[in-house]
């Protein structure tokens, strides 16, 4: 393979990428395969005949169907029931299927799209072919699963060297950068390029090979970088990942951030699960496109989930995956897709993205796609039906034998290849050493648990020692009370890190399964990095209130009562990592901690003394880490020099009591004064500690809790079964004549009633500011991420806020809606004409944010009743609280699962649920963030219109949002678009069917026409120079010869848009003062009553 073109420079991750990452796959694999001598090895993906089936544990019912949501909460209770499912007859077990004979290949060299509905069987799939499914005797698998010929259970455990997995979810440690992440992962699975290059280029000439392996230690040495930049990561490089409780990069980011965590090591084969989720549709075109130039260079099997494919999206793809019900209705080429549902009477509207389209067969949508069939054939309609019909097909039967032919050409090249690969790139001791340093960085940035924490030490030890000054020894009671007290004080401050294990196990489940590192290298790097703080929490602790308290004047006492509590530290620590790893939730790490507290409190030889103990519970004692702690401090004292006397204060204790002070002392708490028990005491804790540490690890390796927890069976609803039993029974007199009539359905309006005040929003000139660190030793800087924004949005209207990644949406609403607290604000934000306060904005508007937390024990209708009453006025009615709660479940569509706890329901519903909760408060004003994202194309369009009924009940909605389809763009009112850097670069009316936006981007100088049938939102962000390549030709190269070199906001502030936006700038009731509407003002901060607000949270 000739490199053409302009030279690739291997200086820098930006000279690398100066020509775009296709020149750059192309230049790597003409240096490396010139040098191999072969092509790049290749993996070949085969599945015949698989089906997938798990048996779950359920406390659900249907002849007792009240009991279900109580049945399913994730109780101590319900855990031990479904654990012990034998002995009580209430316990079920259903078999679900999750894959039923899946045949197919991936191709190296080809990238191929899997689409389908939520619970199509998508993700099982990948995780399956890739080696994440998680196994056990529940799961029944049937079928062979071949790479490169060779059986699945022959390479499992080296699998993830082979097969790259991008997980569904984002799931990281939150304190660390993005940065951060990625060295990370390069650090663990990133060398063996680097490694491959030194021991197989050799076959070209010197020269050659010089150049090949110069070549791959220069992507050795940049590829972090060469990452973060084709991925749009340069701007957030320095920030914090986050989660739901740190604030980090957007939705966004941190998906192409799970995107780049695995793309390091010279993977075979790679699956991406819904990737494109919180990017906009250029983003997504450019990451899919890279995608594809790393399968078609360097002959890489690539298989990507998504959930809303655009069409000049779809088209990047080979081949198309079509899952319903976990069965295949099609697998085969993208070309041949159209005609082969043609040929079965299917037929894709041209205003419909192909897609969408595919995603609704065999489900009620399908009647609108049924034309052209012959009267005395049926159509397919279930799952199951389509699947045979595909099993059946002439294309079916040629794939599979090209499959079988090629299988049997498998080079021996590959088995070479496979045979030398390691299960982990990284020795024992690297892998150690990498986790150390990781850990020790997320201790630091945890600066304030450890300030606070160490303050909490040192308050603690002053108070212990200024209330125990000077004590005197003679008195046990006291001693062995102080004693007592500071091992458990010291100990059970090691529950705070019960939460840190909990939220780190589901990441060591991810970077396990790819084999990023060693599970017992990760359970030695925490007990270690644990070390420094207990050393310490143990030395101010233990300085303070042994001396200030009085103890044994002894260098040597004190060094024994110092290691003995920073061992009882590391127990207690250690306890809690075996709750946090070897429990399914904190609902039940929590309870089971806190009967271990109360074991080790009651047992620990100061409450109760041992003689005191019954015999069958003295065994309790003697594993309690806190009895050995008092037994080994109370020995090292009381046998000291100092105590171990028979006359202390005047009192002759060996006349007396036959014993000297030390021995009488110790036996009023029967603990034994054999100076040897200092030494078993440290020994057992020591010994503990390494027990419980190894217990962690075969926890983590073995039993991950990577399973749905619980499952509940739905109420069997006349609606769901009529529906049901009508599209699979009944024949339309369409369907069966095969005539092209068309049938409207009249659909009456929902009659509102609750009238909300209607406000305005306006916003003029809205600049915001923030500072951001420099990274690596730079000072911060001030980054200004909106840059003089104004607009407006009325009542009864749908506005959206959209614009590539990093243009500020959110941000912008945010500021919109008084929900930034840091950096700098300048502008005015308006309700009704008048300055938005603190006060007005929070009680008018609701905040959709972009993930959905909800109590997850709570059902729907209880969420949104908890919402009503505290955040609807005193004044208000309980009975209107009532209805309103009965509005938000008839105008979303919750009315079915109304009664369902939360806990297990899909993402749409959960989507649905938040605007719920903000509209059960009855806001005037609704900000959405992202309410499609993580949606597939049908849920989405199900919850915008949704949000659409609910702006036609008069209130003002402003929406973010990414790639919305077609049929989602044109439910939206207003525009307002921005660029890269926050500045606006369109606001208005999109027009019908977003012809407006059309003709106002088409009218400006170098920017392309719009291709039939292409979507008006993708196109727009497209020409504005959106998404993560610049060297990406607009439009997907429509024109060579067309560059947008233009400065829309240049474009806009002369554009007669913008006239008419500053014609409104002097109009009462929107951005001025009206005499008409009077200004927003809420005497009480909160609209509940105290007693109202105690009595929903008590319940």
């Amino acid at each position: 393979m000739a490199s053409t073109g302009p030279e690739v420079v291997y200086t820098s991750s930006k000279d690398m990428l100066a020509h775009g990452p296709m020149k750059l796959h192309q230049d790597i694999a003409s240096k490396i395969e010139t040098a191999l001598g072969d092509k790049f090895p290749q993996m070949r993906v085969r599945f015949k005949h698989v089906s997938l089936s798990a048996e779950l544990a359920t406390l659900t019912t249907k002849d007792q169907p009240d009991n279900n949501a109580r049945n399913e909460l994730p109780t101590l209770t319900n855990k031990m029931l479904k654990a012990f499912g034998s002995l009580f007859s209430k316990t079920n077990t259903i078999r679900k299927e999750i894959l039923h004979d899946v045949t197919g290949s991936f191709r190296p060299g080809t990238i191929t799209l899997v689409v389908g509905q939520p619970g199509s069987g998508k993700s099982a799939l990948m995780k399956l072919l890739s080696g994440r499914f998680p196994m056990d005797k529940s799961i029944a698998l049937e079928g062979d699963v071949l790479h490169n010929g060779f059986p699945r259970d022959e390479l499992l455990k080296r699998l993830p060297q082979f097969v790259n997995y991008v997980t569904q979810t984002d799931t990281h440690l939150p304190t660390l950068t993005v940065e951060e992440t990625i060295a990370f992962a390069h650090e663990c699975c990133g060398a063996e390029l680097s490694q491959y290059a030194e021991a197989h280029l050799t076959h070209g000439s010197p020269e050659e090979n010089e150049l090949a392996v110069n070549a791959a230690r220069a992507m050795y040495e940049h590829f972090p970088g060469v990452v973060l930049q084709s991925l749009g990561l340069v701007e957030c490089q320095n920030t914090i990942v986050g989660n739901e409780m740190y604030r980090g990069i957007s939705g966004g980011e941190r998906r192409r951030t799970s995107t780049g965590e695995m793309e390091f090591g010279l993977k075979y084969v790679t699956f991406m699960d819904e990737i494109s989720t919180g990017l906009d549709s250029a983003a997504a075109f450019d990451i899919i496109a890279a995608q594809r130039s790393i399968a078609k260079r360097l002959h890489r099997t690539v298989v990507i989930s998504l959930l809303q494919p655009s069409p000049e999206i779809f088209s990047l793809f080979d081949d198309v995956l079509l899952l319903n019900e976990g069965r295949v209705l099609y697998h085969g080429p993208t070309r041949s897709v159209q005609s082969y549902f043609e040929s079965l009477g299917l037929v894709c509207p041209p205003e419909k993205d192909i897609a969408d389209f595919l995603c609704e067969l065999a489900t009620p949508e399908q009647t609108q796609y049924e034309t052209g069939r012959p009267a005395q054939t049926k159509y397919p309609r279930s799952a199951q039906e389509y699947s045979q019909l595909w099993i059946q097909s002439p294309l079916f039967r040629q794939l599979e034998g090209e499959a079988e032919e090629q299988e049997a050409q498998n080079p021996a090249t590959a088995a070479k290849f496979m045979s030398e690969v390691p299960e982990f790139q990284q020795s024992f001791a690297s892998d150690l050493w990498t986790l150390i340093k990781r850990e020790m960085v997320m201790i630091k940035r945890n600066d304030a648990f450890i300030k606070g924490r160490l303050t909490l030490v040192v308050a603690v030890g002053l108070i212990f020692g200024s209330l125990f000054y000077q004590m005197d020894l003679s008195d046990m009671q006291v001693a062995m009370g102080v004693i007592f007290a500071a091992s458990l004080f010291l100990a059970l401050g090691q529950e705070a890190n019960l939460i840190v294990f909990y939220q780190a196990r589901e990441v060591v489940y991810k970077q396990r399964a790819a084999n990023f590192y060693r599970t017992s290298a990760y359970v030695l790097a925490c007990s270690l990095s644990q070390i420094p703080l207990a050393f310490v929490e143990s030395l101010l602790f233990g300085s303070l209130m042994y001396w200030l308290g009085g103890l044994v004047d002894d260098v040597g006492a004190f060094l024994l009562f110092e290691l003995f509590l920073m061992l009882v530290i590391l127990v207690f620590g250690a306890v809690y990592f075996l709750l946090a790893v070897a429990t399914p939730n904190l609902n039940i790490a929590k309870p089971i901690a806190m009967i271990c507290i109360l074991s080790f409190v009651l047992f620990a030889g100061f409450i109760i003394a041992k003689d005191s103990i019954p015999d069958w519970l003295v065994w309790l004692y003697w594993v309690d880490p806190v009895a050995w702690t008092v037994r080994g401090i109370a020995v090292s004292q009381y046998r000291s020099s100092t105590l171990d006397v028979c006359v202390y204060k005047g009192v002759d204790y060996c006349s007396t009591y036959g014993m000297t002070l030390g021995e009488y002392s110790l036996s009023l708490f029967d603990v034994p004064s054999d100076k040897t028990w200092v030494v078993y005491g440290a020994l057992f804790l020591l010994i503990s500690y390494v027990v419980l540490m190894v217990a962690c690890y075969f926890a983590l390796e073995y039993h991950h809790y990577e399973r749905p927890e619980n499952i509940t069976l739905p109420h069997e609803t006349k609606d769901e079964d009529t529906t049901a039993g009508e599209y699979n029974l009944l024949e339309s007199p369409r369907a069966v004549g095969g005539a092209d009539s068309v049938v409207v359905l009249p659909i009456s309006p929902l009659a509102h009633k609750t009238k909300v005040p209607p406000v305005t929003v306006a916003f003029k000139d809205l600049w915001y500011t923030v500072s951001v660190s420099g990274g690596k030793g730079q000072p911060a800087r001030d980054v200004e991420l909106l840059k003089g924004i104004t607009g407006y949005a009325t009542p009864g209207s749908l506005t959206a806020l959209m614009g590539s990644t990093g243009a500020g949406k959110t941000t912008l609403m945010d500021v919109i809606a008084g929900r930034k607290t840091a950096g700098t604000i300048k502008g005015e934000v308006l309700l009704n004409g008048f300055p938005a306060t603190d006060l007005s904005a929070r009680r008018c508007t609701g905040y959709c944010e972009q993930t959905d937390v909800h109590s997850r024990a709570s059902t729907f209708r209880e969420a949104l009743t908890f919402s009503a009453f505290l955040r609807q006025g005193s004044d208000v009615p309980d009975c209107v609280k009532y209805d309103t709660v009965s509005e938000c479940l008839e105008l979303l569509a919750l009315e079915d699962v109304a009664d369902h706890i939360i806990r297990g329901s899909s993402m749409e519903k959960m989507k649905r649920l938040t605007i719920g909760v903000e509209m059960a408060a009855q806001p005037s004003v609704l900000f959405l963030d992202e309410p499609t994202s993580g949606l597939d194309a049908r849920s989405a369009k199900i919850i915008m219109d949704g949000v659409r009924r609910v702006a036609d009940s008069g209130r003002t909605v402003l929406c973010t949002i990414h790639q919305p389809s077609s049929d989602v763009f044109f439910l939206f009112d207003r525009l307002l678009l921005l660029k890269r850097g926050g500045e606006t670069v369109y606001f208005g009316d999109p027009g019908y069917e977003g012809s407006s936006i059309v003709e106002y981007f088409q009218a400006i100088p170098s920017v392309p026409r719009i291709p039939e049938g292409y979507n008006p939102a993708t196109w727009m962000l497209e020409s504005i120079g959106a998404g993560v390549d610049s060297h990406r030709q607009v439009v997907n190269s429509l024109d060579e010869n067309l560059s947008v070199n233009v400065d829309f906001v240049e474009y806009f502030n002369k554009s007669v848009s913008k006239t008419a936006l500053d014609n409104r700038l002097n109009e009462p009731g929107l951005f001025l003062p009206s005499l008409e509407v009077e200004p927003l003002v809420f005497g009480d901060k909160r609209a509940a009553s105290n007693a109202t607000q105690l009595r929903f949270l008590l319940q």
